[in-house]
């Protein structure tokens, strides 16, 4: 399956810097002037961080109108990194019209690494990272990602160095010379695959003729899972881009497997194409693009699109809510 990479001709907007700390007391320490001033700036302050992190900065800076806690990602969207930033792009896109912020104006926004995430190897982190990179990059925003010095997984470490343009030193941040393309460091550490699901309710192999067939298998199941007519059709808009992709550009045959699950309906669609973009979709089309917006409304329409690749082709998870 080749995606089409998502372009615009807007400038990278994005500060995306790395900090690392030693205890939870020198986390404090960083965090507590950084989301300080951006306040007295008048800037809102967006915060990805653990309970206990947070009880701290409120036990240090009380409850001040600017401070939005996004809160740490739950459920069976945690473990895509590619999902995690698109659904924080969205909610930081949302805070920046909503501020109205005036010419210069940003918003701050501040990460923490919790190992709860890390998964077998800690590449969830470079995952999210790197995918903040693409779907963020014209944004407003200044995003500090806080790290352990000595996580469990080395590979957080050098994900956090090489996605990263800019490190928190002493308070100000300083160019990264470590920093590489986004998707330079995903070739070295692919997104990792999914948690693997049992036999799916429907299995269907496709041609390009047969996508009307994918349509009808998909918006049955939905409207027998409960679905409303529009979410439904919503649905099997989006994971038609997805098939419509696979059989154009990854190989003339390609499979749909679906399931219903308890919170909604799972499907992957499978090709034995090459993965030519590890980030699909994360970053809204120019209006003159031709092509690349399929993926791009598919993320939005659903809760989870993770893309991933294995020596038998491309693969795609959707999970879509009623």
């Amino acid at each position: 399956m080749r995606i089409e990479t998502t372009r615009s001709a807007a400038a990278v907007r994005l500060r995306h810097a790395a900090a690392f700390h030693g205890s939870p007391d020198d986390l404090l320490a960083q965090l507590v002037p950084l989301v300080t001033a951006a306040l007295e700036r008048g800037e809102p302050v967006a915060a990805a961080v653990t309970e206990r992190t947070e009880e701290a900065l409120r036990e240090r800076i009380g409850r001040p109108a600017g401070l939005i806690l996004l809160g740490q990602p739950y459920g069976p969207d945690s473990g895509s990194g590619q999902t995690v930033a698109a659904r924080r792009a969205r909610q930081l896109r949302e805070i920046a019209a909503s501020s109205a912020l005036g010419p210069g104006g940003r918003v701050t926004a501040v990460s923490e690494h919790t190992s709860r995430l890390d998964g077998l190897d800690g590449a969830f982190w470079t995952e999210l990272d790197a995918a903040a990179n693409v779907a963020m990059a014209e944004l407003p925003l200044t995003l500090t990602c806080f790290f352990p010095e000595l996580p469990l997984h080395v590979a957080i470490l050098d994900g956090a160095r090489g996605n990263h343009p800019f490190l928190l030193d002493g308070g100000e941040l300083r160019h990264n010379p470590a920093h590489r393309d986004p998707r330079a460091v995903l070739v070295e550490r692919p997104a990792p695959a999914p948690v693997l699901l049992g036999p799916p309710d429907h299995r269907l192999t496709f041609s390009a003729w047969q996508l009307h067939e994918v349509r009808a298998v998909l918006e049955g199941a939905l409207l027998a899972a409960g679905y409303e007519r529009a979410r439904a059709e919503d649905v099997a808009l989006a994971v038609n881009e997805v098939a419509t992709n696979a059989v154009e550009h990854g190989s003339p045959q390609a499979e749909l497997a679906l399931w219903a699950a308890g919170d909604g309906i799972v499907c992957e669609v499978h090709d034995r194409g090459r993965l030519r973009d590890p980030l699909p979709g994360l970053q809204a089309p120019h209006p003159s693009d031709a092509r690349g917006r399929g993926l791009w409304i598919a993320r939005q329409i659903c809760e989870t699109l993770h893309v991933w690749a294995d020596a038998s082709g491309t693969h795609v998870r959707i999970r879509a809510a009623p």
